[in-house]
């Protein structure tokens, strides 16, 4: 008996892109993305392409009118339903490139619905290039399967994040001289949620002290060793989706 052949093709190369996908709607493809499928993919006429646009879920497209720097592909079928997301932001401090792009990347593939970079008096840093930052959570989705990006939104001082935080939503921080155990202040706190992390220097006294008075912020304990802003950032977001996220 002759196997059925997968649906969609397990080879089928996965794209993120900007148009809002439907049945039937027609991408057109150039630049960078055409030469990756054209030149190094080798995608052929009828071939499938996996696309998915951060809203829409992930579409099965196939391949038509391609020529040497760009194509197109056309929406035939629904392989993914739109993700559903916790309702978790991960407010962090900028560090250096390299260490954000890493936050970032590991932002989209444990299931983060916000990316909020906060500026604080520590921090070495006081720009990012978000377009880097963009690209590298769209290879992160693209590589694992997801079919939603965190929304990557503009850096705010961390006294507009405090003034500006939903009435609903816990704040929790990672306070390095001491703070509630992580899992049983997690698990006392279920709901929405964000976890700011600071810099590599920490947060200063003054800062601390404005944390600590909002009504919605809980000080939490990361263990008994340092860590670097990053893993911190990484450890603190896999310890809320483990106890009051989508890994329950």
């Amino acid at each position: 008996m002759t196997a059925t052949p997968a649906w969609p093709p397990q080879s089928a190369p996965r794209l993120h892109v900007e148009t809002q996908l439907g049945e039937a709607v027609v991408v057109p493809v150039d630049g960078n993305p055409a030469h990756y499928l054209i030149s190094v993919m080798r995608v052929k006429e009828d071939d499938i392409v996996l696309l998915f646009d951060g809203r829409s879920g992930e579409w099965a497209a196939r391949a038509r009118d391609i020529r040497k720097r760009d194509l197109v592909l056309e929406c035939i079928s629904q392989t993914k339903a739109p993700e559903v997301v916790p309702d978790f932001w991960l407010c962090c401090a900028p560090i250096k490139k390299g260490r954000i792009d890493l936050i970032a990347e590991k932002a989209c593939e444990l299931g983060v619905a916000r990316l909020q970079p906060v500026l604080t008096r520590r921090a070495v840093v006081d720009k990012l290039n978000f377009d880097r930052l963009h690209a590298h959570l769209v290879e992160a989705a693209e590589q694992c399967g997801r079919t939603a990006l965190p929304d990557l939104v503009p850096m705010m001082k961390l006294d507009a994040l405090l003034k500006n935080l939903p009435d609903n939503r816990w704040l929790f921080f990672a306070d390095e001289t001491g703070g509630q155990p992580l899992h049983a202040t997690l698990t006392a706190h279920p709901g929405p949620a964000a976890m700011l992390i600071g810099p590599e220097g920490g947060f200063d006294p003054q800062e601390r002290e404005a944390i600590r008075a909002h009504p919605r912020a809980v000080p939490l304990s990361l263990g008994p060793r340092i860590l670097r802003a990053e893993t911190a950032a990484i450890a603190a977001t896999a310890a809320w989706m483990t106890i009051n996220g989508d890994w329950k």
